[in-house]
């Protein structure tokens, strides 16, 4: 079960995603260049978006810098490696706690849940990504599926109206919360590469 206060509900996600980046071609797992279930995307890609779309929300909605570390093209790990740290960082300051969250097309909120909704949802989603495209564990926390399917599908339509999720796909009725998640965002739960 994933822990629920922000800080160390990152801890947990930022660190499963952190296995499987340490696990690019380890074991035939595949490289950098393997093709993932997000159309037009290889796996150092998956890294490259969470790593360059969040430190300007973040600073757009606190004012927070997060720091550039390594490029993603020439140590994806340790771009990876070098955001996650930056952000725990945030997460772990307990000056942070009670900083607002005020991004212009969002409503308020405590900085701690909007990184929480916001970025480390995202992580969580992704970490499916990059583990099918390198053939490493995919599963994910079955609570945490179902927990994200059934608050997001009541806003299906204003989320695809986003544009930050594709077309949903069909699973079957009785198909697992993991399947029913990634169907919802957009990914085919069957991709292989």
């Amino acid at each position: 079960m994933i822990p629920t206060d922000p800080a160390e509900e990152h801890r947990a996600i930022a660190s499963a995603f952190t296995d499987r980046v340490r696990g690019v071609g380890a074991d035939g797992a595949g490289g950098w260049d393997a093709p993932t279930p997000v159309a037009d995307w290889q796996a150092r890609d998956v890294v490259r978006h969470l790593v360059e779309w969040f430190p300007s929300f973040l600073a757009a909605g606190s004012g927070i810098e997060l720091g550039g570390g390594p490029s993603v093209d020439d140590d994806p790990v340790g771009a990876w490696e070098h955001h996650a740290g930056a952000v725990q960082a945030v997460l772990d300051d307990p000056a942070q706690a009670t900083t607002t969250f005020a991004h212009p097309r969002l409503p308020e909120m405590p900085l701690p849940q909007a990184i929480s909704r916001f970025y480390t949802n995202d992580v969580f989603m992704h970490t499916w990504d990059l583990a099918r495209a390198t053939n490493q564990d995919d599963r994910l926390d079955e609570a945490r599926c179902r927990e994200l399917f059934e608050g997001m599908e009541p806003m299906d339509e204003v989320l695809r109206q986003s544009g930050q999720y594709g077309a949903r796909v069909p699973v079957p009725d009785d198909a697992d919360w993991q399947a029913r998640l990634l169907g919802f965002i957009g990914r085919d739960p069957a991709w292989k590469r």
